[in-house]
This record gives structure tokens, C-alpha cells and sequence, in this order.
């Protein structure tokens, strides 16, 4: 009978350690990770409708900051040149210390939409971003400068940068320029083992150089060597295009 009555007691005592311990646990896994329902706190509407408010108290909210900074890429070259160096010397702070890419990449936007030495600074510094959608922008700003200096940054992101993407959109923003650099590095281009980049700098050079060998990289490379090629006949769909 004795033996029974000790046994039950060790069985209790067993269950109300284990009762504790569990306690506590899940006593510190709400007080430091939300506990183990924290995935369906973040997608109730009341938690985190809860957590932007407490932040739109304490202070300015990520949404606003990036609100008004697509704004500001949008109509900093309305501003007076005063306020434009002002944001410039702030922008090439954002470009060190920001940690938002998004953010650093609407600084690139915004450095684009500004012809002067001091914002094609920032661009050249977004080239080297560790971001890609950073240097992605990047390239399309210098697309739109049509001067020696970005014409020859863009050149050499197809010869350096390894991201697809972003060589991709240095050799879309080629389609702008003319002349003999730019020509060269389309041919490097149309080498590419990418057959998508292959596709996007014969566009390019349709842009680039007026003329049109068709879509076999094989032809342009062959007509940019100085081989007598037959051009594309003109299509009339692609004239009506062209006139639109």
C-alpha cells in the first residue's frame, strides 16, 4: 500500500515538472518572439494595423518616407538649383548609409532626372551598389545623359558586372547612343551566352545604328565586321509602330 502511495506521489510530481517547465518556455517565447502564433498575429489586420499606428505616433512611418521620396524623384528638376544641391549632398549620405535598397534606388531616380557632375556622381555610385535593382536604375539614368562619361560607364557594366539583369539594362540603355563605342560594346553583347541579351542588344543596335539584319546575332556580327549584308525589309506594321 505504501509503495502505491509513493508511486502515485513520483507520477505527480513528474507531471507538475513538466507542467512548470512547459510554462515557462512558452512564458519566454511570447515575451521574445510573439509566441507560437506570431505568423497569424502578423496577418491579422488588427496586429499590424496596431504596429503602424504605434509607429505612426512615435514618428514618420517607412510608407511616408518612401512616398515622399518617389515625390521628390519625381519633381526635383522643378526645384530651385539651391535645394537641388541640398538634396544632392543629402542623397550622397542616403547612397552610403541607407539601408532600404528601394530607397537607395529612388535616390538613383532622382539623380537622373539632374544633368550636372555632382548627381552623375551618384549614379556612378549607384553602379556599385550591392543591390541589383540599384544598379539596374543606374543604367537606365545614364541611358538618359547622352554624354561621353555615362556612355562609357555603361560600356564597361557589360564587360564587368556578372548580374544578368543588370547587364541587360545597361546594354537596353545602349539603344540610345550612336557612334563607335557604343557599337562595340553591343557586338561584345550579342556574344553573350544569355540568349536574352543576345535578343536585347540586336534591339539595340536597331535603335543605335538604323539598320536591321534580322534577329540572328550571327548576321549583325558578320555586318558590324564590315561584311556585305542584306538588310531586313521594312514590314508596314512596323512603320505604322514607328509612326505611333
Amino acid at each position: 500500500m505504501m509503495f502505491r502511495t509513493r508511486s502515485k506521489v513520483t507520477k505527480f510530481r513528474t507531471l507538475w515538472l513538466a507542467y512548470s517547465c512547459g510554462a515557462i518556455c512558452l512564458t519566454l517565447s511570447l515575451g521574445c518572439q510573439d509566441g507560437p502564433l506570431y505568423a497569424l498575429k502578423v496577418t491579422n489586420p488588427y496586429y499590424s494595423l496596431k504596429e503602424w499606428r504605434d509607429e505612426k505616433a512615435y514618428g514618420q512611418t517607412e510608407y511616408d518616407r518612401w512616398q515622399e521620396m518617389l515625390s521628390l524623384s519625381d519633381s526635383i528638376q522643378d526645384l530651385s538649383v539651391e535645394d537641388q544641391n541640398l538634396w544632392l549632398d543629402r542623397f550622397a549620405e542616403m547612397l552610403e548609409n541607407e539601408e532600404s535598397a528601394e530607397m537607395r534606388r529612388l535616390v538613383v531616380v532622382a539623380a537622373g532626372q539632374l544633368d550636372d557632375p555632382q548627381s552623375w556622381k551618384l549614379i556612378e555610385t549607384g553602379l556599385k551598389d550591392t543591390n541589383t535593382k540599384v544598379r539596374m536604375e543606374a543604367c537606365r539614368s545614364l541611358g538618359k545623359r547622352q554624354d561621353d562619361d555615362s556612355l562609357r560607364l555603361l560600356a564597361t557594366v557589360i564587360g564587368s558586372d556578372t548580374n544578368q539583369d543588370v547587364k541587360n539594362s545597361a546594354v537596353t540603355a545602349l539603344a540610345s547612343y550612336q557612334g563607335e563605342v557604343a557599337v562595340d560594346s553591343l557586338r561584345v553583347a550579342l556574344s553573350d551566352r544569355n540568349p536574352a541579351t543576345r535578343a536585347i542588344a540586336i534591339d539595340s543596335l536597331r535603335e543605335s545604328t538604323g539598320k536591321d539584319y534580322g534577329n540572328d546575332p550571327k548576321e549583325w556580327i558578320a555586318a558590324l565586321d564590315g561584311q556585305q549584308m542584306d538588310e531586313e525589309p521594312t514590314r508596314f506594321a512596323d512603320r505604322v509602330l514607328d509612326f505611333f
